[in-house]
């Protein structure tokens, strides 16, 4: 039984949303943020990526830093550049991609449902960025990002967003980055606000697919506040945080590939004869060439790709994590061969979003940066849920969700 609540979202005025809204704060760094927002002083960065209002150089963990989310997300409001709705509501949030769209409803998740289980993770968390989000959430006393799940299909909830999609959204525009489309709608009846909060109470779970470590910071911030209110009962908003939830069969998953910087002695012919102890190797040229199905790879070395097949018995397809692509790469090429053991921490391996496509891993190969690229089929979303689902995690760097979301589209205040 998932809980959720619609919430008074702090949203941009219709007119100023192309100004304010921005790129999520981890899928760019200081330096790319401070271009973006330029002379723009109602773009989101200066609540999201402060350090921008400081000398270059500045660490986003520098105390001062955090301070500044706070004075600039007051002076936003201050400002009028983001308004609190005066009612709870729900919001359906739209993104297409390549002709695709993917309906998303925006609404406050249950901090307790992810202590509980029913909001289901796959990854691990890092204690030090729990620590950075939970210090953002606190000086805003708001979640200024959403985090983004999948919940199962469910027709009668598609129905309800139809209905709405029908109508003009609130906010419509081509995000300048990506380069793809953002619209959101404004739910305000009643009985529909009741429908959905009922079909989520029929679900068995939420499955976290991007946002491991603000799911987390929230959950934590929930629990500090908790302990902070002698009068709590649990209804606080500071109960919920903010998610945009889809359904899983909507979601994109790309390829999340590696690039590496040596063959740990080898030679290329060395290498190549080694990997057809584990792999079916078939040469296939210099045209670039993409995994077209699990258990195949695409291996870029010295100006020529290769597709390598994973052979019967090198993986379980009755484990959940031991048939994943990333595991099998990871075991036979990068730990067996490469001797990489960690990849959350070995300097050697860098990793490459499906987006950029197989020319960005050629292009890093040929510049000479790295020795070799490896190009994986993506996991599913199924996958994905099976391994939440039987309490597993994911290897790290296993999934690349595109697109995503917008940020400063709706805020979520804790009181």
């Amino acid at each position: 039984m998932a809980i959720i609540k619609p919430f008074k979202g702090v949203r941009p005025p219709k007119k100023l949303v192309e100004q304010v809204e921005c790129r999520p704060y981890d899928v760019l760094s200081s330096e790319e943020a401070r271009i973006e927002a330029g002379q723009n002083e109602k773009s989101l960065y200066h609540i999201i990526k402060p350090e921008i209002d400081f000398e270059e150089g500045t660490s986003e963990y520098d105390p001062r830093v955090y301070d500044q989310a706070a004075l600039n997300f007051k002076k936003f409001q201050e400002e009028g550049w983001l308004v609190q709705d005066t009612d709870d509501h729900y919001y359906i949030y739209a993104q297409t991609m390549n002709g695709k769209t993917q309906y998303g409803l925006v609404v406050g998740a249950y901090c307790d449902d992810y202590k509980n289980g029913v909001i289901k993770k796959h990854e691990l968390t890092r204690r030090d960025k729990e620590e950075d989000r939970m210090k953002h959430i606190r000086v805003c006393d708001a979640n200024i990002e959403p985090v983004f799940f999948a919940y199962p299909d469910n027709e009668k909830l598609n129905s309800l967003i139809n209905k709405y999609v029908l109508g003009t959204p609130e906010y419509d525009f081509v995000a300048p980055v990506d380069g793809f489309r953002h619209q959101l709608w404004v739910i305000s009846d009643a009985s529909d606000m009741a429908f959905i909060t009922s079909a989520f109470a029929d679900m068995p779970a939420l499955y976290i697919a991007d946002g491991h470590h603000r799911s987390a910071a929230a959950g934590l911030i929930g629990e500090e506040k908790a302990q902070q209110n002698p009068n709590h009962t649990g209804k606080e908003e500071y109960n919920f945080f903010m998610a945009v939830c889809f359904e899983a069969s909507q979601l994109t998953i790309l390829d999340y590939n590696r690039v590496v910087k040596d063959l740990n002695g080898m030679t290329e012919s060395e290498f190549v004869s080694a990997l057809e102890k584990s792999f079916i190797i078939e040469e296939k040229g210099t045209e670039n060439y993409k995994p077209s199905h699990l258990h195949e790879f695409s291996l870029y070395l010295n100006g020529l790709w290769y597709s390598l097949t994973a052979k019967e018995g090198t993986y379980n397809d009755q484990d959940p994590i031991g048939v994943l692509d990333v595991d099998i790469s990871s075991r036979l090429i990068l730990d067996e061969l490469l001797g990489i053991k960690d990849l959350r921490s070995d300097k050697r391996i860098d990793f490459v979003g499906g987006l950029r496509g197989m020319e960005e891993l050629k292009k890093r190969v040929d510049d000479g940066e790295m020795k070799m690229a490896l190009a994986l089929y993506p996991v599913s979303m199924k996958q994905i849920m099976d391994i939440a689902d039987t309490g597993q995690i994911m290897p790290p760097k296993t999934t690349w969700f595109e697109p995503k979301l917008r940020s400063g589209l709706v805020i979520h205040k804790l009181s």
